[in-house]
C-alpha cells in the first residue's frame, strides 16, 4: 500500500472533523479551508492537473446548485410562506391535535412525513422540512436538526425513488433489482426499530414514558419493514421508502388516537377543514408536484423532461461529466411552484411571495458557501483519484473481517458526498471486487454499501448545513455533528454486525 497516498487522501476528512467538531469554526469557513486544502493535495500529491482542478470546480459549483442549494432555498421558502400567511399557526394547531404526545408529533414528522419526502424527492427536502416545522412548533433548534438527521438515514437506502439501489446496480451489473432491494431492507430492518426509538427517546427520555415509546417503535419499524420488503418483492425498488412511509403515518396517527387521553380531545373542532386544508396547500401541491413528476410516471416524467432541459458536458482528466438541468422535474422547481401557487391559494399577493423569496435568499448566505465548498471537494477528491485510495486501503487492511467494515465504506462515501447514490457509484465495484477476494456475495456487499451510506447521511457536513440553514443555525454545524456523531457510529457498527454474521 502507498501509505503517503493514503495519508494525503485521509487529512481533508480528518481536516474536516477536527474544524468543525472539536475547533468549532463554523460550518462555511471549516468547508472553504478545507477545499482549499484538497486542491493542493490534488495538485502536488496525486498530480491532478490544473485545468482539471478549474473545471472540477464549475462540475462541482453546478451540481451544488442543480439542485441541491436550489432545493434548500426553495424548502426554507415553503416554510417561510407559511410563516408569512399564518397558516403554519394551524398546521401547529393540528399536529397538536392528532396528540399533544411530543414523541407522536416528532416521529410523525420526521420518520413519516420527512421519509415520505426523501422517498420522493431526496436531496435534503426530509431533513429542511421537517426540521423547519419542528422550529415552528416550539421545539429547540438543535434537537429539530439532530431528529431530522437520525430520521434521513434508513429511507435514503431507496429514496429518492429506488435511484441508489438502481446506481449500485448498474456498478455491479446485477440484474435482479427486487433480489438485491430485498438484501437491503434485510441489512436496515435493525435500524427501522432503534432509529425510531432513539427518535422518540431523545424527544422524551423520562422513565415513565419508556414502556410506551418502546412499544411505539416496535410497531411503527415493525410495520416499515413489512411494508418495504413486500413493496421491493411485488412492486419494484421505486416505492419501499414512500410506501414504508405511508404506512408509518397511518400507524402514527392511528396509534394517537388509541392512547389519547380525554383532556387532549378538547376543542377539537375549533378549526374547519377547510381552514386545514387550505393551510396544507403549501406542502399538499409540493406533494403531488413531486409525486406526478417522479419516475412513478415514468413516460410523464420523460415527456416533461424532453421539452425542458439543458445538458451541459464537460471534460475532465480524460473522462466525460454531464449535467442535466432538468427545469419541469426538478426538486427545487417543484417547491418553487408549490410554495407560489400555495401561497397565492392562502391569501397572500404574488409581489408579496417574491418579497419574502428575496428575504430567503439573504437567510441563507452561508450556506452557499457551505454546501459548494463541501461538493466542490469531494468531487475533486473523487475525481483525483482520493476517495478510492481510502475505500481501497479499508478494504485491504480489514482482511476477512471485510464484512464488518463494508457498511463503513459506504458511509465514508455519503459522509464526503452527502449522498446515498454518489457513494454507491464510487464504491460499487470496489465492494464487489472485494466480495468476490474472499468469496462472498457481491449484492449482499452491495446492499452493504448502501446501508452504509444511510448512516454516512446522518454525519455528512452537507445534510448538517442542510439541517443548520433550515434551523437558522448556521455556524453550529460542528455542534450538532459532535451530537450526531455517536448515533451514526452505533448505526454504522450495528450494520456491521448485521452484515458480517448473516453474510452470504
Amino acid at each position: 500500500m502507498d501509505y503517503l497516498a493514503i495519508l494525503l487522501a485521509l487529512t481533508p476528512v480528518i481536516l474536516l472533523i477536527i474544524l468543525l467538531g472539536f475547533l468549532k469554526v463554523s460550518g462555511d469557513k471549516s468547508a472553504f479551508i478545507t477545499l482549499i486544502t484538497t486542491i493542493i493535495l490534488a495538485l502536488f500529491g496525486f498530480k491532478f492537473s490544473t485545468a482539471s482542478i478549474g473545471l472540477s470546480v464549475i462540475y462541482g459549483t453546478l451540481k451544488a446548485i442543480f439542485p441541491i442549494i436550489l432545493i434548500i432555498i426553495m424548502a426554507i421558502y415553503s416554510y417561510n410562506v407559511l410563516v408569512y400567511t399564518k397558516k403554519m399557526e394551524v398546521l401547529k394547531f393540528q399536529f397538536s391535535n392528532i396528540s399533544t404526545d411530543k414523541s407522536i408529533q416528532v416521529l410523525l414528522l420526521t420518520w413519516g412525513f420527512g421519509g415520505l419526502l426523501e422517498g420522493m424527492a431526496g436531496f435534503g427536502t426530509a431533513v429542511a422540512i421537517p426540521a423547519a416545522i419542528l422550529i415552528g412548533l416550539g421545539y429547540k433548534p438543535l434537537f429539530s436538526a439532530l431528529v431530522s438527521l437520525l430520521s434521513n438515514s434508513v429511507p435514503t437506502a431507496f429514496g429518492a425513488v429506488g435511484i441508489p439501489v438502481k446506481a449500485i446496480a448498474i456498478e455491479i451489473g446485477h440484474t435482479d433489482l427486487q433480489s438485491l432491494g430485498s438484501e437491503v431492507v434485510f441489512q436496515l430492518s435493525p435500524l427501522m426499530l432503534i432509529i425510531p426509538f432513539l427518535i422518540v427517546f431523545l424527544t422524551d427520555n423520562s422513565l415513565k414514558s419508556l414502556p410506551k415509546n418502546i412499544a411505539l417503535s416496535l410497531v411503527v419499524g415493525a410495520v416499515s419493514i413489512a411494508v418495504q420488503y413486500y413493496s421491493v418483492i411485488y412492486i419494484g425498488i421505486e416505492t419501499p421508502a414512500v410506501l414504508g412511509s405511508i404506512a408509518s403515518i397511518i400507524v402514527i396517527v392511528i396509534w394517537a388516537k388509541l392512547t389519547a387521553k380525554k383532556e387532549d380531545n378538547t376543542a377539537l373542532e375549533s378549526k374547519s377543514s377547510k381552514e386545514i386544508m387550505n393551510a396544507w396547500a403549501v406542502y399538499g401541491l409540493i406533494l403531488l408536484f413531486i409525486i406526478g413528476t417522479s419516475p412513478l410516471f415514468n413516460s410523464f416524467r420523460t415527456f416533461l423532461q424532453s421539452i425542458a432541459a439543458t445538458p451541459i458536458e464537460l471534460t475532465i482528466n480524460g473522462s466525460i461529466k454531464t449535467i442535466k438541468i432538468f427545469w419541469l422535474t426538478d426538486g427545487g422547481v417543484l417547491l418553487f411552484l408549490g410554495s407560489v401557487i400555495g401561497g397565492l391559494l392562502q391569501g397572500a399577493k404574488l409581489s408579496e411571495l417574491f418579497q419574502v423569496l428575496g428575504k430567503t435568499f439573504l437567510q441563507l448566505k452561508k450556506t452557499y458557501i457551505t454546501v459548494t465548498s463541501l461538493i466542490v471537494l469531494s468531487t475533486i477528491m473523487d475525481l483525483s483519484g482520493m476517495i478510492v485510495v481510502l475505500g481501497t486501503a479499508i478494504a485491504t487492511t480489514t482482511g476477512a473481517f471485510y464484512p464488518l467494515f463494508a457498511p463503513a465504506i459506504g458511509c465514508l462515501g455519503a459522509f464526503l458526498t452527502g449522498s446515498d447514490t454518489s457513494s454507491n457509484i464510487l464504491f460499487g465495484k470496489l465492494q464487489a471486487h472485494v466480495a468476490n477476494q474472499i468469496g462472498g456475495e457481491p449484492s449482499w456487499f452491495a446492499a452493504a454499501n448502501t446501508v452504509g451510506a444511510t448512516g454516512g447521511k446522518i454525519i455528512s457536513p452537507q445534510s448538517i448545513a442542510i439541517a443548520t440553514s433550515a434551523c437558522n443555525q448556521q455556524g453550529k454545524e460542528g455542534e450538532i455533528m459532535k451530537k450526531a456523531l455517536p448515533y451514526a457510529i452505533f448505526y454504522i457498527i450495528v450494520a456491521g454486525l448485521v452484515v458480517y454474521f448473516f453474510g452470504k
